[in-house]
């Protein structure tokens, strides 16, 4: 069973920082590229970052570019989402998620509110 977690959200006040980790499991790990999400209360969701699993390229949401460092840890079956110089509008909750078999894994989420 694929399974994600999400976990290291929290309050921050503007211009600090987070990390955000998702630990996997219930499938090959290395062999597929992982996201990052966010929901903010009345938006829609919307992607955050992206990390691929075999060239290890990555991408940003243009919202975040130069704030936000994604990485992956492949002997821990983590993804990593550093967050710097956090402004109140990235105020959301945070889901990572993955697509195994043509089907989108999602993770429980995890709420990070920037105070400012």
């Amino acid at each position: 069973e694929v399974q994600l977690q999400a976990f290291g959200g929290g309050l921050v006040q503007a211009g600090g920082s987070l990390r955000l980790s998702c630990e996997a499991s219930g499938f090959s790990f290395d062999d597929y590229a992982v996201g990052w999400f966010r929901q903010a209360p009345g938006k829609e969701r919307e992607g955050v970052s992206c990390i691929n699993n075999d060239d290890g390229n990555t991408y940003y949401a243009d919202s975040v570019k130069g704030r936000f460092t994604i990485s992956r840890d492949n002997a821990k079956n983590t993804v990593y989402l550093q967050m710097n110089s956090l402004k109140p509008e990235d105020t959301a909750v945070y889901y990572c998620s993955v697509r195994v078999g043509g089907a989108d894994y999602w993770g429980q989420g995890t709420l990070v509110t920037v105070s400012s």
